[in-house]
């Protein structure tokens, strides 16, 4: 069977008209390294299956003997296309890669896209918390919103996009589950679209006041979205589905509220103020380094001024992913408890909020 090829004309990658299916994945994903990988012996594909995502389902592939130059084959998650704009992502993609914040962007198929892979292993509660590996954190952050200024094409932003994608999840978030302990948890431990409504407002009024800088964000810092290459000594950021303009500081609150881990989800793993400091500080000497600035004192203040900025931001991420839960949990079909998460991670939200939110510097 043809497969029909051709190039997306915004941002110039090979676009195939392949769907890839669960029962057929490893063949589909062949038809798909014909194109992109030609040279590639057949018989040598070896297939390995991702299993820490919980919005897509992740394929890596290679050739026996030579898995650092594996192709990942990502097939985008049931739904998933309601809460995060594609098209947007690929382009934000190509601007990445041409920074090496990024893999090359191989091609798209009808139901996902084909991309290279960072040597390394994904960050767990342990490794996160490694000074040296902070601070290789730090320095990409400031390097990532650095290399996004115009991921867009456009000006840079003077606002953050955060207020427009939460008022839009909120308006198709579920009112109802069919399945009895989905809804028994919902009733329970979600609040109303209204009540979402209001605690949106606060943060955004909260955010706000605060005068940030606007960058373009990464905003899913999450543990296995950091790859460490222990031999290079490096760190990189993978998926950019939830990119867009927002707070300086939220990929930094958003990437502590991850210290909590997934599976089993401990937020007294959240990191103290004697921790966060000397990250904080770490984070502001980067940042003036990679501005060119030949002489400059990083003082206590501006640490502390920090210190409040990212730890409302972590506030607003935990909203965030609670909100985004609750549509998951209607409407992707992995294996994942996504309504009780929701109610974890809004849970989470009012505790924090009690703490931060009164914070001034």
């Amino acid at each position: 069977m043809q497969t029909m090829v051709s190039v997306d004309s915004d941002c110039g990658v090979l676009t195939l008209d392949i769907t890839v299916t669960e029962n057929n994945i490893e063949n589909d994903a062949k038809r798909i390294l014909q194109h992109i990988r030609p040279s590639w012996n057949q018989d040598d594909m070896r297939f390995k299956v991702f299993t820490d995502g919980i919005t897509n389902k992740l394929l890596g592939c290679y050739q026996k003997g030579d898995f650092d130059n594996m192709i990942l084959v990502r097939v985008n998650g049931e739904g998933s296309e309601m809460i995060i704009d594609r098209d947007a992502e690929h382009q934000t993609f190509q601007i990445l890669a041409a920074a090496n914040c990024a893999p090359p962007l191989h091609c798209m198929f009808n139901n996902g896209i084909a991309y290279g892979f960072f040597p390394g292993l994904p960050l767990d509660e342990e490794s996160v918390r490694v000074p040296k590996i902070q601070r290789l954190i730090a320095e990409e952050i400031v390097r990532y919103h650095s290399a996004c200024k115009k991921c867009d094409g456009k000006q840079a932003h003077t606002r953050s996009q955060y207020r427009d994608r939460m008022q839009h999840w909120i308006n198709i978030t579920p009112t109802h589950f069919d399945d009895p302990v989905k809804q028994e948890i919902f009733e329970k431990e979600i609040p109303s679209r209204d009540e979402l409504q209001k605690e949106l407002s606060e943060i955004v009024d909260n955010l706000e006041s605060l005068n940030m800088k606007i960058v373009f964000s990464h905003n899913d810092l999450l543990l296995k979205n950091i790859i460490y290459n222990k031999k290079e000594e490096t760190v990189h950021f993978i998926d950019y589905e939830y990119a867009f303009y927002n707070y300086e500081a939220y990929d930094i609150g958003d990437h502590f509220a991850e210290y909590a881990g997934m599976d089993e989800v401990n937020y007294d793993l959240y990191p103290s103020k004697e921790e966060q400091l000397p990250w904080l500080r770490h984070y502001l000497e980067s940042k003036a380094k990679s501005e060119g600035k030949l002489k400059f004192e990083i003082t206590d203040k501006d640490v502390e001024k920090l210190y409040v900025q990212t730890n409302k931001c972590a506030c607003a991420a935990h909203f965030y992913w609670g909100v985004w839960a609750l549509l998951q949990a209607e409407h992707s079909v992995i294996d994942f408890d996504y309504v009780r998460y929701a109610g974890i991670r809004l849970a989470e939200y009012f505790r924090r909020k009690k703490e931060f939110f009164p914070l001034t510097a």
